[in-house]
């Protein structure tokens, strides 16, 4: 009888997501507009921020309750996912099928994003991510956001004039509010979403470190997956790139710092860290070159994504 109550709070969850998404995607469209913004940097801030939420919290717990491990599994399977599976629905629901990358803004952040979710696998390579290394992931961060706001061209557009003057103070503060409504429930939603499959997951037995990789991480990207469902539907594909790269970078550097610096993570009972790294790196670097070499991805470089995304779940249960 629980286990339903779950599913369906799971369920549940999810459609509250899709209707959040919607709220978000539109709000943020016309307030890029308004402040004259890249619709990849609001994006980036405000969606990325909001997805990041229940990896923040998560991470948040766990330190606090000595098992940070949870929290580096979540991240690690919400970069994975938002790397292969994100970004191949993404992709496959597009106007033209594919995911363009053009602007020098983000080029350089595929950079960051790179680096970003590679950094933490180089910095534990010594088994442990201590509170040194939790500083570097946040100074990283901080570096990325300096060198964003460093230049005008990075963050600004020039959007046609008749499409500013639709939107006043009044609907600028209206829709706001709206994305701010949005993102209450992206919150409940998502805490929905990891509390029943935390439950779901219990209830079948399985380890806490696959709990955080399939259970949590598949759970806390959700956000980004429907947000790049929904902005793919409605050609705003910069604002998907945004969403995306931020829900790495966020969560890789700044949040993972913060729960370092909380509490150290040992990765020696992670047995499936060394097994699985080759699939992470190879998401990450599929991920570089496709966006990198044609500055688009394709809907056959996306297949290609997906099926890493399942290797990668195959490789973890394999050595659970």
């Amino acid at each position: 009888m629980i286990w339903i109550l779950n599913l369906a709070l799971f369920v549940g969850s999810a459609s509250l997501l899709y209707i959040a998404s919607e709220m978000i995607v539109s709000g943020l469209v016309r307030l890029a507009r308004y402040f004259g913004w890249k619709e990849f940097v609001v994006a980036f801030f405000v969606m990325a921020m909001a997805a990041s939420l229940p990896n923040f919290f998560v991470g948040l717990t766990s330190a606090l309750k000595n098992i940070p491990q949870l929290s580096f599994g979540d991240i690690m399977g919400n970069n994975i996912i938002a790397l292969t599976v994100a970004v191949a629905l993404a992709t496959f629901f597009a106007p033209k099928k594919e995911l363009p990358a053009d602007g020098q803004t983000i080029q350089s952040t595929l950079i960051f994003t790179t680096v970003a979710a590679l950094l933490p696998l180089l910095l534990i390579v010594d088994n442990v991510l201590s509170r040194g290394d939790g500083l570097i992931l946040i100074l990283f961060f901080l570096s990325y956001i300096y060198w964003l706001f460093s230049k005008k061209e990075r963050f600004t557009k020039t959007y046609d004039p008749t499409d500013t003057a639709k939107l006043n103070l009044s609907q600028a503060l209206l829709t706001t509010t709206k994305i701010t409504g949005g993102i209450g429930i992206l919150f409940v939603a998502s805490q929905g979403i990891v509390l029943s499959a935390t439950f779901l997951a219990t209830d079948l037995g399985l380890p806490l470190i696959l709990v955080g990789i399939i259970i949590l991480g598949l759970g806390s990207a959700l956000p980004e997956i429907y947000f790049a469902f929904s902005s793919a539907r409605r050609g705003e594909t910069d604002m998907i790139l945004g969403n995306l790269m931020g829900s790495v970078i966020i969560p890789a550097s700044l949040i993972l710092g913060l729960v370092a610096i909380i509490h150290p993570i040992s990765s020696q009972s992670l047995a499936w860290i060394a097994s699985s790294r080759m699939v992470l790196l190879l998401a990450i670097i599929l991920f570089f070159v496709f966006t990198r070499s044609s500055h688009k991805i394709s809907q056959r470089e996306s297949l290609i994504l997906l099926l890493v995304y399942l290797v990668f779940i195959m490789t973890i249960i394999f050595y659970k």
